[in-house]
């Protein structure tokens, strides 16, 4: 038997339990930072199968690591835990939660003849806040010679483009008054709220493809016939790469300051979490996953096929600029559903959702097998900045 099928036999041995850990999931979202039950049950499964389980971890209340392996260089599965408001797992990390878990189950039998170590890295927070980017900063992945972790998609990419990212928070402060007897001393704070959006999409023309500014307001007065003293706003700001989400951060700060002015508000803007860089892929590392996935009967896409303004945004980039990583799309069918929707959480449960589960676990077993096999860690890290 070969290392590959000795990986997935050990994966099948314990699929139908990923599969309902999955089903779990689905049926008990947590949102970032508040993943208490999925974390617990992960950890204590991951137990059960003869991990080393440290929980919580890296000063997270939700982390934790599970490692097999007692030395050699360490490759770091990402397993995101987290879930969307109102929407539940539509982003489908119980299809990336189980197939970090999957891909470690497969290797342990195999981690001590091909002298490598394995942690399963439960990442909370990927949607709001960033929880990779605090176990960077922990050191999670100092020692750690690769990463890669696997998302649900409605195509299979191995390459996937994603956006830098930061999120802000925009408060205008202004002056309340009775709105028909005195507006005249008042100063509308949802005035400036509305000059702002206005301002912002009149940059829109000025903006590359690649550029994304989207917001809301969250805020906008209490009742009409009060002038608004105080208005907010939550924004995101994307760019295809980190150099120049910094230069339209500048055009959209620019664009709040001048509703402020122009209101005579006062504005404050509160960064939101963590920013999020753009996605780094290693090449070597990529090739590797595309043979594998191929084998099993899932050939990849390149992202130089598709639009790069069609893209999202992932805390893994942060990732991919401190360790070589990948991070694959695998197409569960769900179309015309996209992530982010209730009908696309649903095609997680679907066979070709809990296909994926499988594909992904032992597309990146084996992807870790050719790189101990060959001895391939000195030829990763080449598209790193």
């Amino acid at each position: 038997m070969t290392t590959k099928e000795t990986a997935a036999r050990a994966f099948d041995e314990a699929e139908h339990e990923l599969r309902d850990l999955s089903r779990w999931m689905y049926d008990h979202p947590e949102i970032a930072f508040e993943e208490f039950e999925t974390s617990a049950r992960l950890a204590e499964f991951l137990t059960e199968k003869g991990f080393a389980v440290e929980y919580p971890a890296y000063g997270l209340e939700t982390a934790f690591t599970a490692r097999v392996g007692s030395e050699g260089p360490e490759v770091v599965i990402c397993c995101e835990i987290d879930a969307l408001p109102e929407v539940g797992h539509a982003c489908g990390h119980n299809i990336i939660a189980t197939s970090a878990i999957g891909a470690g189950i497969a290797l342990a039998p195999l981690v001590e003849d091909l002298g490598i170590r394995v942690t399963v890295l439960g990442t909370p927070a990927e949607e709001a806040g960033g929880g990779k980017i605090d176990l960077i900063n922990a050191g999670a992945f100092t020692d750690a010679a690769a990463s890669m972790m696997v998302h649900p998609a409605n195509d299979d990419v191995v390459d996937m483009n994603f956006l830098a990212t930061t999120q802000i928070a925009v408060e205008f402060h202004g002056k309340a008054s009775h709105a028909a007897f005195a507006p005249q001393v008042g100063v509308n704070a949802l005035d400036a709220a509305v000059q702002a959006y206005v301002n912002v999409s009149t940059m829109r023309q000025a903006m590359y493809p690649t550029d994304k500014v989207h917001g809301v307001i969250t805020y906008g007065g209490g009742v009409p016939n009060v002038i608004p003293a105080f208005t907010s706003m939550s924004w995101y700001v994307r760019a295809l790469t980190k150099d120049r989400l910094g230069e339209l951060y500048t055009m959209v700060i620019a664009a709040f300051e001048g509703a402020a002015i122009a209101t005579g508000c006062s504005v404050e803007v509160k960064p939101k979490g963590h920013p999020y860089t753009d996605m780094v892929v290693d090449p070597v590392m990529a090739d590797l996953f595309a043979e594998n996935s191929a084998s099993l009967g899932r050939p990849m896409h390149r992202a130089s096929e598709y639009d790069p303004s069609a893209a999202a945004s992932t805390d893994m980039a942060n990732v991919s600029y401190e360790v070589p990583s990948i991070h694959p799309m695998l197409d569960i069918k769900a179309a015309p559903a996209v992530n982010h929707q209730k009908e696309f959480a649903s095609h997680t449960l679907t066979p070709t959702g809990e296909a994926s589960i499988r594909d992904g676990a032992l597309a990146m077993a084996m992807t870790i097998i050719d790189l101990a096999e060959g001895d391939r860690w000195d030829d990763l890290g080449s598209a790193m900045p």
